[in-house]
């Protein structure tokens, strides 16, 4: 959606720069909501209990293949595939379609306790993950997808990427911060600001109330959402082409 918008509005690099500042925020907010299950889990790692072990565990491995792959990969998705609009409309379509057909599907969950999902399920979610550094690909999209096809149920594949989009969120703003320092400047402090604060209300209440509408109503609303602006948006970018 930002990069959208910044291709239409004529951003380039103070865009990049808000979009650093919007991870941020979302961070924060995911980090607040969670801050005491985190602290339990903190506490219960280092008394060396099996299940706080086997949790750290599971996040590390669903977290690694993505930040692996955006650090060797990072300049080459920015400056080549982040430049191209009609790959995020296009994905944007795809990643709607594919998360309606998987919604649909009637999959007898395995594992519903994201504290009991074996490390491997989590090294493939992670591989799922991979797939969002290519823009217009949702990073929650991708591993609920994976999560919903390797045998989870729909409340905890939406938790479980909640937890893993602190690391691998947070690991995107520090690098993103640091490529993108020298772009900061007094006069974007305002709308750095204004982004940063609606990026962390949006995601608190999206957060918030999220797990209990899935549970209740599956990804539907969300994959025709997708469809809807990518359709949109391929079609603003042939018309000005």
């Amino acid at each position: 959606h930002i990069l959208l918008v910044g291709h239409f509005l004529g951003f380039d690099s103070p865009g990049r720069v808000f979009e650093v500042m919007i991870q941020l925020g979302a961070i924060l907010a995911i980090v607040f909501l969670y801050f005491q299950r985190l602290l339990g889990i903190a506490r219960d790692a280092l008394a060396r209990k099996p299940g706080a072990l086997r949790f750290i565990l599971g996040v590390f491995l669903a977290s690694f293949p993505a930040a692996l792959a955006g650090v060797l990969l990072h300049d080459f998705i920015k400056t080549v595939i982040y430049e191209t609009p009609i790959v995020i409309c296009v994905m944007l379509i795809v990643g709607g379609i594919v998360l309606l057909y998987v919604d649909q599907l009637k999959l007898e969950p395995k594992y519903t306790d994201i504290y009991n999902y074996p490390p491997l399920l989590c090294f493939y979610v992670g591989l799922f993950q991979m797939l969002a550094l290519v823009p217009g690909v949702s990073r929650s999209g991708a591993t609920i997808v994976g999560s919903l096809l390797l045998g989870t149920d729909k409340r905890s594949a939406a938790e479980f990427t909640f937890f893993i989009a602190m690391p691998i969120m947070g690991g995107a703003f520090v690098y993103d911060f640091w490529k993108s320092k020298d772009l900061i400047t007094t006069e974007l402090g305002i709308g750095i600001a204004i982004g940063f604060a609606a990026a962390f209300v949006t995601a608190f209440f999206v957060v918030r109330y999220l797990l209990d509408y899935i549970s209740r109503n599956g990804f539907a609303i969300f994959a025709y959402w997708r469809i809807f602006v990518g359709a949109l948006g391929l079609w603003g970018v042939l018309l000005f082409k």
